[in-house]
């Protein structure tokens, strides 16, 4: 590795720090002690992200002493700009005693600051092509679509109950959706249009799509939500692949039931799987995304998995999480200049 430059901390002041340092250039922190390595290769060394607002020297500091609060040793930092229209972004390499760092007690010490702060196992590369596969339902838009269904059948209390217990892991998912999807039944399809044509998107998921397909990333919705609204977002987010549910109708009705293979937890990470083999995509290089349970197994068989605005199990298993704000946020994970 390169010779660093140093820093010492103490210098630092109230300015925000890409005023201060260079920008995607790593610093060797003066007062810490010394640890050369090459790259992530070391296990004891991990990359932490910090973001989520303007950062200031002076709140660089705070965050660097919480660290060490926690037995976590920072040794390099690096400001970057992962994206024109998101705040600069902090880059800590640090070890930790214990080996694996805390990623609990770095999101909160970074939440503790009103910032984001995630322990990346690995450190994808948005200008290397690679693969996101993400859940649809409060995670690539606002809604659980099988809800907002269930309001115009009167149902919806029944039906969230058990939508809140599938995304808790207290139910099977593929018990929780026939069990669902019976309570739709008869529904007039031309009730369900309007939902159909009119998603709301997740802040972010949209510029995100754009920003990942310019530098040849493939893009997948696997979604234990239906067809009708994953295919409805193929287009406006420039998907190269959507799986979702089927639901059976009768006329201009639905039957309450299911048809074809279910899109569970286990088949999410089969399709992961499938398409980083059929698009070879490089090690390091796929991603996954959801908020729910059902996710966690697609999101375990990713390089890196994050939860999205998640339930709390799910933000405690996932590799890193984005917890309030823009999904665009995502690209802090993809752009942290290599070591």
């Amino acid at each position: 590795m390169p010779m660093q430059n140093m820093i010492d901390v103490d210098q630092l002041d109230v300015r925000p720090v890409e005023n201060q340092l260079t920008l995607s250039k790593w610093y060797e922190f003066e007062n810490a002690q010394s640890v050369k390595v090459g790259g992530l290769t070391e296990e004891s060394v991990h990359c932490i992200a910090f973001f989520g607002k303007a950062i200031t020297g002076t709140l660089l500091i705070e965050f660097l002493t919480a660290l060490e609060l926690v037995n976590i040793v920072p040794t390099q930092v690096c400001v970057y700009q992962a994206h024109e229209d998101l705040p600069a972004g902090v880059a800590i390499m640090a070890r930790c005693p214990s080996g694996e760092l805390p990623k609990l007690e770095v999101r909160q010490a970074a939440g503790s600051l009103g910032c984001q702060g995630a322990v990346l196992p690995c450190l994808p590369q948005l200008h290397t092509p690679g693969l996101l596969v993400m859940d649809m339902d409060s995670t690539a838009i606002e809604i659980e679509c099988i809800d907002e269904i269930a309001r115009l059948a009167d149902v919806y209390e029944e039906v969230a109950s058990v939508t809140a217990e599938a995304m808790a892991g207290k139910l099977a998912f593929s018990e929780s959706l026939h069990k669902r999807v019976a309570k739709l039944q008869g529904i007039e399809l031309s009730l369900i249009s309007p939902l159909k044509e009119d998603l709301p998107l997740m802040l972010g998921i949209k510029q995100l799509c754009e920003v990942l397909k310019a530098h040849q990333w493939r893009l997948a919705i696997a979604s234990g939500g239906f067809t009708w609204f994953a295919e409805a977002l193929q287009s406006r987010l420039d998907l190269d692949h959507v799986y979702a549910n089927t639901l059976e109708i009768d006329g201009q009705s639905l039957t309450g039931r299911v048809i074809g293979d279910i899109v569970d937890a286990e088949k999410k990470a089969e399709v992961l799987n499938a398409l980083r083999a059929r698009y070879e995509v490089g090690i390091g290089q796929t991603l996954a995304i959801g908020d729910g349970a059902n996710d966690l197994v697609m999101m375990a068989s990713a390089d890196l998995g994050v939860a999205i605005h998640g339930k709390p199990k799910v933000v405690e298993q996932a590799d890193a999480a984005i917890c309030e704000g823009s999904l665009l946020q995502l690209l802090y994970f993809l752009t942290v200049p290599l070591p």
